[in-house]
């Protein structure tokens, strides 16, 4: 008998796409997938089955405002609103998961390693459950820095004080978000932190190993498999005139930034190449017009179909773009801009695929970078080898046969 699995995570394109993904894999092992969060998330998922919850805190513009303040969180002050507004929609998620989970019947729960909530009503409803990671694996480990900040990895005496002082520092600014979820475990009985708030028995990720940091303390529940992307890629034949070209993207919630964007555009064509730029909708179509350089274009790219045409990518190292391009074996420029993308950029270059652009982003020192990395071969290299790594995993269904065995034993 199929059974209905509810996915509940941070209503962002950057979680869903993949997240599609997962749940049509999961749909073709015969079961029913519905995502659980407020109504206007519905249509980051069209084709799917949509649970609405929260009309009374979070009804219509809500995601809006929610994407509003996600694109601010890069300084400080919008860094704090952030995390209030995610406290507010984490508590949302405990006060109404319950009753929304009974009311569609779900059967089990796939809950994002970003929002606590899922697995938090899953326990106690005592539903089977399973954590989808879809960014950085989150667990803690003393050698491994805080996801959020751009450290490089040591497994020294002073890093891993640097990293337990990132921590503690991390906690601090958290806290609005751990009230919430240490307050309704304690009325439910349950332990906020148990198995540092992810599945005991399942953790699903689209992270490839050869990306993450070196792990000493991962669980046995916890699996590499690959980036969670369709088979099939549509074919988009970008036009040629002999230039190298180059992938610039800063994501579907930074790419309103139209001086980094034109640095961008003018130091690939002052090293002789041609930008191809995807601005997630964030750039009027005068800003488009006053880009330098002759770029190519576009809100939205198809990544998969693109970036094998092009030989380098100037990203703010967002987790999917990323692993897109590694998937293409194209050397990157990473420029992070906020969330776990300074993380993320710190294992580009720990992985040896990529160079980190310094903080001062003009077009010279954007030219200069950029010239090193087309010009020294290892950066290549190392990116083909991840991208043949990742040809050898199973990717998103190795994920859905072990999210069904999980479930098939509950």
């Amino acid at each position: 008998m199929a059974r209905h699995i509810a996915i509940v995570a941070p209503p962002v394109p950057g979680h869903y796409d993949p997240l599609k993904v997962l749940a049509r894999a999961v749909e073709r092992r015969g079961d029913r997938v519905s995502f659980v969060h407020m109504a206007d998330a519905a249509s980051l998922v069209p084709d799917f089955d949509f649970a609405a919850v929260g009309d009374r805190t979070h009804g219509p513009g809500a995601l809006a405002r929610y994407a509003d303040v996600l694109a601010r969180a890069s300084r400080p002050v919008g860094f704090l609103r952030m995390i209030r507004e995610t406290a507010a929609i984490t508590q949302m998620l405990l006060d109404e998961l319950p009753r929304a989970l009974e009311r569609i019947g779900a059967d089990a729960v796939i809950a994002d390693s970003t929002e606590p909530a899922g697995g938090l009503v899953a326990r106690h409803l005592r539903l089977p459950w399973a954590t989808s990671v879809t960014g950085l694996p989150l667990l803690r480990e003393p050698a491994v820095p805080p996801p959020f900040m751009g450290w490089p990895y040591r497994s020294d005496a002073g890093g891993l004080k640097r990293n337990a002082t990132g921590y503690r520092i991390a906690d601090i600014f958290s806290r609005p978000i751990t009230r919430v979820v240490e307050s309704m475990a304690a009325e439910w009985g349950l332990d906020a932190h148990a198995d540092q708030g992810f599945s005991p028995d399942l953790q699903v990720a689209q992270c490839p190993m050869p990306l993450d940091f070196p792990r000493q303390a991962l669980p046995a529940n916890f699996h590499y498999c690959g980036p969670w992307r369709e088979e099939r890629s549509p074919d988009e034949a970008l036009p040629q005139d002999g230039r190298p070209l180059i992938y610039c993207s800063l994501g579907s919630l930074q790419g309103g930034r139209s001086g980094l964007f034109a640095a961008m555009t003018e130091a690939c064509a002052r090293v002789g190449a041609r930008a191809v730029v995807a601005h997630g909708g964030k750039l009027s179509d005068e800003a488009v017009r006053a880009l330098p350089g002759d770029p190519i274009v576009r809100a939205h790219w198809h990544q998969p179909s693109v970036l094998p045409q092009c030989s380098a990518a100037i990203l703010h190292a967002g987790f999917n773009t990323v692993l897109d391009a590694l998937g293409a074996g194209v050397p990157m420029l990473v420029a992070p801009i906020a969330f776990e993308q300074p993380g993320t950029a710190a294992r580009v270059v720990h992985a040896g695929v990529g160079r980190l652009l310094p903080r001062r982003r003009t077009a010279t020192v954007i030219a200069h970078e950029l010239e090193t990395l087309l010009n020294a071969t290892s950066y290549r290299d190392n990116a083909l080898d991840m991208a043949g790594s990742m040809r050898c995993l199973r990717n998103v269904e190795d994920a859905a046969d072990r999210l069904d065995a999980l479930f098939s034993a509950a």
